[in-house]
């Protein structure tokens, strides 16, 4: 029993509990920058080249001509189902693009609270500290000898 009661103090730590809080939030904050990406950005950057799914670009690779033939101008994924051998290189930028929005909104994020830390800091009395009050009492019990 002992045991049970060891986790639940360490599953009730405020550190484990802030933890589990932001792998929460971290993960809708995942679907709302996929969502971003899939359904507003990625579909303009395919406008600007012929239209197509901006995930279903990608190159055949040589050996697979023959059987790129029956599937040509098809999505990625019937491509792939045909057994051609490609280099999916319109996911892989999206899966880019995704990485650099998320890591952007957290540098900003910690940006924000490094600069309310800042002003918390600078808001705190700057008072004495301990050595410097010993120093003071010091000082004045050498002035009255």
């Amino acid at each position: 029993m002992g045991i049970l009661k060891e986790f639940k103090a360490f599953a009730m730590k405020g550190n484990v509990m802030d933890l589990a809080v932001g792998v929460i939030i971290g993960a809708a904050f995942g679907k709302i920058v996929t969502a971003l990406v899939d359904d507003l950005l990625m579909p303009l950057i395919g406008l600007m080249g012929d239209g197509a799914k901006f995930t279903d670009k990608y190159l055949v690779l040589p050996g697979s001509e023959e059987k790129y033939s029956a599937v040509a101008g098809k999505s990625l994924e019937e491509v792939r189902k045909a057994g051609v051998n490609v280099l999916a290189y319109g996911d892989f930028i999206q899966t880019v693009v995704d990485f650099l929005i998320i890591a952007f909104c957290i540098f900003m994020v910690i940006k924000v609270m490094n600069g309310m830390k800042k002003k918390e800091e600078a808001a705190a009395p700057a008072g004495p500290s301990s050595t410097d009050k010993l120093l003071m009492e010091i000082r004045d019990e050498l002035k009255k000898n």
